[in-house]
């Protein structure tokens, strides 16, 4: 199957999305949650969806970053009630599929090979927090509000857990997932959940979408790969071949040789194409 073909078959499954929209300019690949009658609430459509999206974009060349935003006043206000109310039906095995699906979207966010930007507004609750935790960058408005609220439900963030946890550490984690307390942008920032607040998400978004669209794509890519490797903490001997491997392999790659001769050449590097990103998202 030639790239054509894959991604006119990709633009097919995609054809009649119901809880998300997606779109791509200029370089930059945009995933819209699309349910704001019911504050963007999660339910297993919305979860298919958003994989397939995430994937689609993945594979797609012109694709050199993701905007993950929602339409209407709330990011996403966690679960839809009638997707609890089929869950609280199911046995354990169909339980445990639907909670697959959530980790899948999370591991696929968070191991996306581009760079990630999620912009919040309004409530961000429950699942809403994985997706801007599995995110590289995440901006909210002064109004956002937070909460891991499944306590108070008899239930725990379980599939978000890793993401949440490595944002704002295992501390403030045990806190917010204990409590179940609401939190605001001013605590979301002292907790590295979101890393600015901006109440023109669009404008804040710009310039970190200039500066990403300027850099390797493969540099980041590896940049991701990398972090992921190291997030344990341990510096020991496989950590370091790892780390020496990684700066040999990619000097010697074609990007990493064409990035290291258009800088002594003091020209743009090849994947540099200057385009008009204001208005893109």
């Amino acid at each position: 199957m030639t790239d054509t073909q894959h991604q006119n078959t990709s633009t097919q499954s995609l054809a009649n999305l119901q809880h998300v929209s997606y779109a791509l300019n200029n370089g930059v690949g945009e995933l819209i949650l699309n349910r704001a009658e019911v504050h963007n609430a999660f339910d297993e459509v919305m979860i298919s969806e958003m994989i397939a999206v995430l994937g689609y974009f993945a594979e797609h060349k012109d694709c050199k970053l993701l905007v993950l935003k929602a339409n209407g006043k709330n990011f996403s206000a966690g679960a839809d009630l009638n997707w609890m109310r089929k869950q609280a039906k199911m046995d354990f095995e169909q339980n445990l599929n639907d909670a697959k699906a959530l980790a899948k979207l999370m591991q696929d966010l968070d191991t996306f090979p581009k760079p990630t930007i999620a912009l919040v507004q309004g409530a961000a609750f429950g699942g809403a927090l994985g997706l801007i935790c599995a995110s590289d960058i995440a901006i909210a408005t002064e109004r956002a509000s937070f909460c891991l609220s499944e306590v108070k439900l008899g239930l725990i963030p379980a599939v978000i857990s890793p993401y949440v946890a490595r944002a704002m550490g295992n501390r403030a984690s045990r806190r917010y997932m204990l409590t179940a307390e609401r939190f605001d942008t001013q605590t979301a920032l002292k907790l590295n959940v979101i890393h600015e607040i901006n109440d023109d998400l669009a404008a804040a978004a710009q310039p970190i979408i200039t500066a990403l669209l300027a850099n390797s794509p493969q540099g980041m890519a590896w940049v991701k790969t990398l972090l992921a490797r190291l997030e344990d903490g341990v510096i020991d001997q496989d950590t370091i071949d790892y780390t020496s491997e990684r700066i040999a392999r990619i000097r010697v790659s074609d990007e990493g040789q064409e990035g290291l001769n258009a800088f002594f050449e003091k020209r743009q590097p090849n994947w540099h194409t200057p385009t008009d990103t204001q208005g893109v998202i």
